[in-house]
């Protein structure tokens, strides 16, 4: 009898934890960073289940993005709306729970979806360019490029060109994860945005953890525009 109320009260105990554990799951599953408000869109948005594409799908080049962790996609839109100015498709991935590590290799789907571009690019903030940078390991026959925005490869990418950008004021980064995984990519083209942040990459104001900016975020978009671009151009 004595074992069987032990067992009873281990049980609860174990479901008691169990509900607690998932209460705090759920809650934090919930919570993510949305994105501001943003007018100045000059190209066509659209709008699936699973992402959002900016630009002309005829255009030659075309990249994917992965948004950072816990961060709405649709943060990057000012960003990549800036690419899509200049000619290259982009699409934004909505990841599920907000987390890109919850479907590393959408970027899969996505280039079946659009058959007729045979140029590619694929890209990341923060986790998601982790999950990216997963991604292009595996598929560096698949990509012309990787680009890394506050990121760095888990795993060794041999041959594919690879762009890291980051700001001087991050305070997200890991900055020692980052000085030992970064080799992995043995292509590597790294640029410091100067007086830029973690969450400027994006629209979604302040990260908890981050250094403050120095510069605003129209500039950090600008310079990682132009950093991008001209990666395409001595890659494509």
């Amino acid at each position: 009898m004595k074992s069987r109320k032990k067992w009873v009260r281990v049980t609860v105990w174990v479901l008691l934890i169990a509900s607690i554990l998932l209460a705090a799951a759920g809650r934090y599953t919930k919570e993510y960073y949305s994105s501001l408000s943003w007018d100045s869109l000059d190209v066509p948005v659209e709008e699936t289940e699973d992402y959002w594409s900016i630009g002309d799908a005829g255009s030659a080049c075309g990249f994917i993005f992965y948004p950072g962790g816990k961060v709405e996609e649709t943060a990057y839109l000012p960003l990549l709306a800036a690419l899509a100015e200049a000619d290259i498709f982009c699409v934004t991935v909505k990841m599920p729970l907000h987390l890109a590590v919850m479907d590393a290799d959408a970027a899969a789907a996505v280039m079946d979806d659009f058959p007729e571009i045979d140029c590619w690019y694929l890209g990341g903030h923060s986790l998601g360019g982790a999950m990216a940078a997963g991604f292009a390991a595996e598929h560096e026959e698949r990509l012309k490029g990787l680009v890394l925005l506050a990121a760095y490869p888990t795993k060794e990418i041999e041959e594919l060109p690879v762009l890291s950008v980051y700001g001087s004021e991050d305070g997200v980064l890991n900055r020692e994860k980052y000085e030992t995984s970064i080799p992995l990519a043995a292509n590597l083209t790294e640029h410091v945005i100067e007086g830029g942040n973690h969450a400027q990459f994006g629209n979604y104001g302040a990260q908890d953890g981050d250094g403050a900016a120095e510069i605003d975020k129209e500039e950090q978009w600008q310079e990682t525009v132009d950093f991008i671009l001209n990666f395409i151009r001595e890659t494509e």
